[in-house]
């Protein structure tokens, strides 16, 4: 059986020490996620808020980076275990409004 080339793109990139998304954005882990749970606890009204970063089903894990299956059966990345997230509050690269918010949410960083 042939199996897919990994691709050795991670799906985020780092600046200023934290994990952003490839729209420049910051990401975000979530401390009820449960490192390594191969899914999220952030869905429903909590995904509009922090919609996650989501992955295709061609996306394959790679080192760190490793794919999760969301409730609703959609894909979202994971680092380290841990699913990632954008906050919605964030308007440009560089904004981390989200960091340390309800005493949850961390930013993504190495």
């Amino acid at each position: 059986m042939h199996m897919p080339m990994m691709s050795s793109a991670s799906p985020a990139r780092m600046s200023d020490g934290v994990y952003v998304g490839p729209n420049g954005m910051t990401l975000y882990t979530f401390d009820r996620d449960t490192m390594g749970s191969g899914k999220s606890a952030c869905n429903g009204q909590c995904a509009t808020a922090w919609p996650p970063l989501m992955a295709n089903a061609s996306d394959m894990s790679s080192g760190d980076w490793t794919v999760v299956v969301r409730d609703d059966g959609s894909r979202q990345w994971a680092f380290r275990g841990k699913p990632v997230y954008y906050w919605n509050k964030d308007m440009k690269p560089g904004d981390r409004t989200g960091d340390g918010f309800n005493n949850a949410w961390r930013l993504a960083r190495p």
